[in-house]
């Protein structure tokens, strides 16, 4: 095994990889544990891999926390090797217990296949489809999953898991560590995901599993799977967690998750939230989540001051045109200069006029029609739900509004100015 470590500075050391997927994803900073990397480099430069990430369907949308998956494919891609997305349309009526404080609720088969169908327009925002030896394709585990017959999964498989070990899993001591109940159904997810390895192995050739650090084990279970069902030899790849540079969760903010689709969270709110990047953030994830050359990175990373404002700019405005397209960046892009920098309402924005120069909050809120009541408007700022420029409030207080428009956001979706 081998890892991508940094250095006390934050420079990274890097692996003398020679295949350009590894060099690729080393750069770029989303390797931290790699199964065999001399033997997964050899593979690299003298075949074409096919490699998968597995995604649950539990929502209509992925969220920015699965982001970093999806940019692993296309690395993958543009390394000029074949991604296949596995949606994991079987895996997801279980649900994957992997450091969850408890169990998923069952989805039915159609809410399923309803998210499936909206979560592939996400990909191909991200990923060329077709039929060539490099173009990704989509498939649902569910394909062999449902056929399973219960007592020969029993013999076939089960015999190759020792439950001394998987009790080992950090994902599942987690869980009895605190008491919380971890039920037989959710105890099988891992082997289901083993099983999976092995299946793409022997029906696509697929030599390759990458995903989040969390996965680890469940990885290392597929590896050792396809060796003894298949005798093959199939790889992994783990990324680090992605956490903020003030130790948040990537992707988590007050208001709920940061949605990949329009229907879940509008343009301008996805581009607000990587110009809202902390300063320390911007270069990595710029390397991360943009494909700009590491040299200009490098340049915008440099930034110091109000500069670096510019560099998330660019961040902004690089992520929006992947994920949504360069019409709905623009326009995102748009409507926040005229916003901030002329103090106009840009775009759709309601605005309430300060006459007084200051205004409370509650006040605010009932103005601009994001309350019907001050006691409503009292609670949601209790809950954490309101933000003057970014920046959370939970208590009512007087705002000034002076020459540059103010704004007021109610989660996600609801922004509104104040100007004077």
């Amino acid at each position: 095994m081998t890892m991508g470590l940094r250095h006390a500075n934050g420079a990274r050391a890097m692996t003398e990889y020679r295949s350009e997927l590894l060099r690729l994803l080393d750069e770029r900073g989303y390797i931290h544990q790699v199964t065999d990397g001399a033997a997964l480099d050899a593979l690299a430069l003298s075949s074409v891999i096919p490699g998968y990430i597995g995604f649950d369907p539990t929502a209509p949308s992925l969220h920015v926390g699965s982001l970093v998956q999806i940019m692993l494919l296309r690395r993958l891609q543009q390394a000029g090797h074949k991604p296949i997305v596995l949606m994991g349309g079987g895996t997801g009526k279980i649900g994957d217990p992997s450091f969850k404080d408890e169990a998923r609720k069952l989805m039915t088969t159609e809410t399923i296949a309803a998210n499936v169908a909206s979560i592939r327009r996400i990909f191909e925002r991200f990923l060329t489809f077709g039929d060539g030896p490099t173009d990704a394709v989509m498939v649902d585990n569910a394909d062999w999953l449902d056929k399973l017959e219960y007592i020969p999964f029993l013999r076939e498989v089960g015999q190759h898991f020792s439950i001394n070990r998987m009790l080992s899993f950090d994902s599942v001591k987690l869980r009895l560590d605190r008491e919380q109940s971890l039920s037989f159904l959710e105890f099988n997810y891992m082997i289901l995901q083993a099983y999976d390895f092995m299946e793409l192995a022997k029906r696509r050739q697929c030599r390759l599993q990458m995903g989040g650090s969390d996965q680890w084990g469940n990885i290392v279970n597929g590896i050792e799977l396809s060796r003894r069902m298949l005798g093959t030899e199939v790889f992994g790849v783990t990324t680090p967690l992605i956490t903020t540079a003030d130790g948040g969760k990537m992707g988590k903010t007050m208001s709920g998750a940061v949605w990949l689709n329009e229907e879940s969270l509008p343009a301008y709110d996805y581009w607000q939230f990587w110009r809202n990047s902390h300063d320390k953030d911007v270069g990595r994830f710029l390397r991360l989540f943009t494909d700009l050359p590491l040299d200009e990175i490098a340049r915008l990373e440099a930034l110091e001051g109000q500069e670096i404002n510019q560099a998330k700019i660019v961040l902004a405005n690089e992520a929006t045109t992947m994920c949504r397209g360069a019409e709905a960046a623009a326009a995102a892009a748009e409507t926040a200069r005229r916003t901030f920098e002329e103090g106009q309402a840009g775009g759709d924005l309601p605005t309430l006029a300060v006459p007084e120069g200051s205004i409370s909050l509650i006040d605010a809120l009932v103005g601009l029609g994001f309350a019907a009541s001050k006691g409503e408007a009292k609670r949601k700022l209790a809950e954490g739900a309101v933000r003057v420029d970014g920046e959370p409030e939970k208590d009512d207080r007087r705002v000034e509004v002076g020459a540059t428009a103010l704004k007021i956001s109610l989660g996600k979706k609801k922004h509104g100015l104040l100007t004077h």
